[in-house]
């Protein structure tokens, strides 16, 4: 619900603001006055075209604003969120700023967004319906979603289970026609990739094994030299018992050197014990030089066979590397795609037999649909004639068509185009809406429809922007009477010329020109009961105070239960 609505320096409009309550709001003004000028304000906090013209004369800009109730569960808080704004208590303010350089600025809960979020956002908050402001029920989805809404919960059922089913439709469709399409480009990857573990497996690496052969490959080929290094360090750390020049035959000499002066200093005897175990360290040492001199192979076929399987790796790691463990890695994830790509046979006849499954239930589904579509639409024109001969238009005719082309494929809403025709005058063709209605026609069309619609409307807040146009007396009651049942349900906003329709209004808001000779002004006024009954009397009789006319005014009043 709107709660608030201010208006600063927009066209003849000075500054006003609106404390708008729930029901029905009626703005009445004299000609000129600029009694549509709220309607504009809405229009530009619904992200219309900013016009340098709406900027009042003299003004450096103009600016609307206006707080509004988001119902709970609703997407714009959300939408708000993501472009920097917030609510506060589940209020949220909307503005405009105009220029009169031209420039504009939009506003959404404190942040400046682009004045395209505030179409998006207010299409869930008012629907606005007036002269130039008809498009929502022309556009064909919009139709569609009348006469869906109209239908109610058996279609409700209906579609709840024909969108996922035919979800599911779309998504296996869709997968065999990728599975088709790109049966030639599956069969060459699978080739590669066969042919790629068939190199690795005639391989068969292993974690690790690449610095090992490295490691052994570099012994092996300088096996000679390695023998000759480990013999000549044996010898000189060894060397023959009588070899007095080799290092354990001198450790020795210093061993027993020390030993005749043993236990006359402590300090000496360490040294000596010290000299012991390096004897004993070059004893260990030429033993294993011995031994590593001994265990040396000379193998030059083994050196080959290191060689070779060295440059196999090097192979595959320059294919799928570069390195071994990267190869294994390839390895690991060829094998879990060739499983993919060679189940394609078995995926395809799964899939083909959810088509054939699937594409019945959802024709079957679609036919339902189609079945209370056609059932609705005959009782939504009967009741929308209804609404309209008590609009003053007893001979205008309402058709809804309903049509399912044979060759027509599913949609995601069923297989039916729906379409308003619309007819003035018996006689006429029903013509679509746009073609067969005229404004002030298609406003009270909008009107009978809303009210045909009223128990089921998703909107928080219904505008009429003088759709009372071409019509009085008993027909300008009954468009009051409809206007104050829609109140019952939504929040109603309507700016109207006719005291018959001012009279069920709720709250009555007036328009004030003051023109002083130089430059026109407006302001809002709010009327108590006694100002209404004059603002009544000056529409019907131009005389706010004719006896008469208050009279009558009064007489409305009452008629209205106001």
């Amino acid at each position: 619900m709107w709660h608030h609505l201010t208006l600063s320096s927009l066209g003849v409009i000075d500054s006003a603001e609106l404390e708008l309550g729930a029901g029905f709001t009626v703005i009445t003004g004299e000609t000129g006055a600029g009694k549509t000028m709220v309607v504009t304000a809405l229009g530009l906090l619904r992200g219309g075209r900013a016009d340098l013209g709406l900027v009042r004369t003299g003004d450096d800009q103009a600016r609307v604003e206006a707080s509004i109730a988001v119902p709970e569960g609703s997407g714009v808080e959300q939408a708000i969120a993501e472009a920097g704004g917030r609510l506060d208590d589940g209020v949220v303010v909307l503005g405009r700023a105009l220029s009169a350089q031209g420039r504009s600025r939009a506003f959404a809960g404190g942040a400046t967004v682009p004045a395209a979020l505030l179409a998006e956002v207010t299409d869930e908050l008012v629907a606005v319906h007036g002269q130039s402001d008809q498009h929502r029920l022309l556009r064909a989805s919009a139709q569609r979603q009348a006469l869906d809404t109209f239908a109610g919960e058996p279609l409700a059922q209906v579609m709840g289970e024909y969108g996922p089913a035919y979800r599911r439709l779309r998504a296996v469709e869709r997968r065999l026609d990728e599975l088709h399409t790109h049966a030639q480009e599956r069969a060459r990857e699978l080739d590669l990739l066969r042919h790629g573990l068939d190199e690795i497996a005639e391989v068969e690496p292993l974690t690790g094994e690449e610095e090992a052969l490295k490691t052994e490959a570099g012994r092996l080929a300088h096996a000679e030299a390695l023998v000759a290094a480990a013999l000549g360090a044996h010898e000189a750390v060894s060397g023959d018992i009588d070899d007095a020049g080799s290092a354990r035959t001198q450790v020795a000499g210093a061993v027993a050197a020390l030993d005749g002066a043993a236990g006359h200093d402590p300090e000496l005897d360490h040294l000596a014990a010290r000299l012991r175990e390096v004897g004993i360290l070059l004893d260990e040492t030429g033993t294993e030089l011995s031994s590593y001199a001994t265990g040396v192979d000379l193998d030059p076929a083994r050196l080959a066979s290191v060689q070779d399987r060295i440059a196999a790796l090097t192979f595959l790691q320059r294919k799928y590397g570069p390195t071994l463990d990267d190869v294994l890695t390839w390895q690991e994830k060829a094998f879990a795609r060739v499983g993919e790509l060679g189940s394609d046979d078995d995926t395809i006849g799964e899939l083909e037999t959810d088509l054939n499954r699937l594409r019945p239930e959802v024709s079957g589904l679609a036919q339902q649909l189609g079945d209370l579509r056609r059932e609705a639409g005959k009782r939504l024109a009967d009741l929308v004639d209804t609404e309209l001969a008590q609009l003053s238009m007893p001979s205008a005719h309402l058709e809804v068509r309903i049509d399912s082309p044979p060759e027509a494929v599913p949609g995601p809403h069923g297989l039916d185009e729906v379409e308003l025709l619309f007819a003035a005058n018996n006689g006429a063709a029903p013509r679509p809406l746009a073609k067969g209605a005229s404004g002030g026609e298609l406003s009270r069309l909008m009107l009978a429809l809303e009210v045909v619609l009223a128990d089921r409307t998703t909107v928080p807040t219904l505008v009429f922007d003088e759709v009372d146009a071409g019509i009085g007396g008993k027909a300008a009651v009954e468009v009051g009477r409809r206007l104050a049942r829609l109140a019952e349900n939504a929040q109603v906003l309507a700016v109207t010329h006719l005291p018959q329709v001012a009279a069920f209004a709720h709250h009555h808001f007036r328009v004030i020109k003051d023109d002083d000779g130089s430059v026109t002004s407006s302001s809002v006024t709010r009327l108590a009961d006694g100002a209404r009954v004059d603002e009544l009397a000056r529409m019907l009789a131009g005389q706010e105070d004719s006896d008469a006319a208050q009279a009558h005014a009064r007489e409305l009043l009452d008629l209205a239960g106001r």
